[in-house]
């Protein structure tokens, strides 16, 4: 066989890898998007309409996600926190929750409103401040910003967070989800934030704020807004000091994101470690059909990226 036919060949037999992965993933993805909210030998599962926890949030009503390992009552495991990206539903990255579980967290998965993202509305509305008032009003609620997108105070982040821990308590109290807020809200210290896109924003914003266990940023924040000469200029939130300290915020992202050149100047404005920031690189195809951006989720939901995962999740 010549030189050039094997070139060919390895070229081709690096495509068909390529998209197995790829579509091995979607397929994955798929099936894991719908898993049973049921427990099971290893898990105990929940699945709670944000409704139930509170009679007046009647907007974005899908089933919350919680996830604990059997026997995490006897042990000292913090709660992970985490929010899906732009018009996800929870449990969305389910293979991440379940490894956050195995490695010795609870596991919420946040149903929040989550329809039009920062980086949609703010680069055309409201100039350098408009991030940090949008992403204010979605977590608090204690702002508005356009009725169109607005969120009341009991439909905030937060105040969904809240209201869920304390129904979990109600119903299950030999649990003890108590350990997560009191009368002032949450106990943000044993409380770790994790999101992809909007929702990674999401906690970044709070982590910046308050002093939480952990930060884990799937592909965000990257807001910005538009400069004299339309050129991208990162938000100044992002520069504001961190009250949680940098050695708890952990990053990644695709490197053939849209946005990559957004996010690495971003993490590098938030002060992440740089030996805290993964750049996925696994092997993929220019394209996968019908995703615009195609890497931008990759790094939260495909498993092949499992030993970054635990590195976020536990320094290790």
């Amino acid at each position: 066989m010549s030189k050039q036919s094997t070139a060919i060949g390895h070229t081709i037999a690096s495509i068909c890898i390529g998209w197995a992965l790829a579509w091995g993933w979607m397929a994955h993805e798929a099936q894991a998007q719908q898993p049973p909210c049921q427990s099971n030998e290893r898990f105990i599962v929940y699945c709670v309409r944000p409704s139930e926890t509170n009679p007046q949030i009647t907007r974005f009503d899908e089933q919350h996600f919680v996830m604990m390992r059997r026997g995490a009552t006897d042990r000292n495991e913090p709660l992970l926190v985490f929010m899906p990206g732009t018009n996800g539903k929870p449990p969305g990255a389910i293979e991440f929750l379940r490894t956050a579980a195995e490695n010795g967290y609870r596991v919420i998965s946040l149903e929040y409103n989550d329809d039009t993202s920062v980086a949609v509305y703010c680069p055309i509305n409201g100039g350098p401040p408009c991030s940090a008032r949008f992403r204010n009003m979605r977590i608090y609620g204690n702002s508005t910003l356009d009725p169109n997108i607005d969120n009341t105070h009991v439909e905030a982040i937060t105040e969904r967070m809240y209201a869920l821990l304390r129904w979990l308590d109600r119903t299950y109290p030999e649990e003890k989800w108590s350990r997560f807020y009191d009368q002032q809200g949450m106990v943000w210290d044993q409380i770790a934030l994790a999101g992809q896109s909007q929702g990674a924003g999401m906690a970044a914003f709070i982590g910046k704020q308050k002093l939480v266990n952990r930060v884990i940023l799937f592909s965000s924040p990257w807001d910005f807004y538009l400069g004299p000469s339309r050129e991208r200029i990162l938000a100044p939130w992002l520069a504001w000091p961190m009250t949680t300290p940098p050695e708890r915020w952990y990053a990644g992202y695709n490197q053939r994101e849209a946005t990559a050149d957004l996010l690495q100047r971003a993490y590098a404005m938030l002060q992440i470690p740089p030996d805290h920031i993964r750049i996925f690189s696994q092997l993929l195809p220019d394209a996968i059909p019908g995703r615009g951006n195609p890497y931008h989720t990759q790094g939260v939901h495909n498993p092949i990226y499992k030993p970054e995962w635990v590195f976020f999740l536990t320094g290790r």
